[in-house]
């Protein structure tokens, strides 16, 4: 696992730590994200397609790929989009010189270290496997999947999303994905507070822009898990009840 680095929000001025995510290059290598170490955060305020996409040499093969830019969301709402080392400039092809050794091939990459045990009364899972966002639909798939992550094995979207905004529904869990540029709306987070409270199920929000100041403080006083999502598809925790729920999963509901 890549070693984590501080971001500071440029709102609260809270320092996060982030760990950079890794993606698997086309040669099979794991390819890390060189986040940028002092470098200055910027927050997203209005998304558009060309910045949420950095470029990145493979260390181990040496292709350019396009990955999505890393991002981190904060404890008040905030979502940042962490700046990204420039990609270096490829060197000129060469041969070794007569009476030099050929270079070595690159060695193999290591497989990844098995995720590590979580603390006492945590759910044992494997690694949760993303799907990369592209699309409005791509972020209640990624959604979906994560809660079957969490052990809520039967959600599933609804066929026609209903006029509160319920995207998924499964036994114990209601929830709704915001996949809009704009920050989440307080009026959204009750609505789907009452979903959850109707069908006695928790209630989840995820949204891939963060959320308003006045919707955050009452998900934290309803105790409602909120995620933010990135474009590689892992949603991230943004508050206390959303920490527990990955802590336990649906078995600690």
């Amino acid at each position: 696992m890549a070693d984590s680095v501080p971001v500071r929000c440029p709102t609260c001025r809270r320092e996060n730590a982030f760990t950079p995510p890794t993606f698997p290059c086309a040669c099979g290598a794991p390819l890390t994200l060189p986040v940028l170490r002092g470098g200055v955060p910027v927050e997203i305020l209005h998304r558009t397609w060309q910045a949420s996409w950095v470029e990145v040499r493979c260390e181990v093969c040496g292709r350019q790929d396009e990955w999505p830019a890393p991002e981190s969301g904060c404890a008040c709402g905030t979502v940042v989009r962490v700046p990204v080392a420039p990609a270096p400039t490829p060197p000129p092809p060469n041969f070794p010189s007569p009476g030099l050794p050929r270079p070595l091939a690159p060695p193999a990459p290591k497989p990844a270290a098995p995720p590590a045990a979580g603390p006492p009364g945590a759910v044992p899972r494997p690694a949760f496997r993303p799907v990369t966002i592209r699309t409005a639909r791509d972020c209640v798939t990624a959604a979906e999947q994560y809660l079957r992550w969490l052990g809520y094995a039967d959600v599933a979207r609804t066929k026609e999303r209903t006029a509160s905004g319920v995207d998924l529904r499964g036994t114990g869990v209601v929830a709704q994905v915001d996949p809009t540029t704009h920050a989440t709306k307080l009026r959204e987070i009750e609505c789907i507070w009452l979903n959850g409270l109707n069908d006695s199920a928790i209630a989840v929000f995820f949204s891939l822009a963060g959320y308003a100041r006045d919707a955050r403080a009452r998900a934290d006083d309803l105790h409602l898990p909120l995620f933010v999502m990135d474009l590689t598809g892992t949603p991230q925790p943004v508050n206390d009840p959303a920490d527990e729920l990955i802590k336990y999963g649906a078995a600690g509901r």
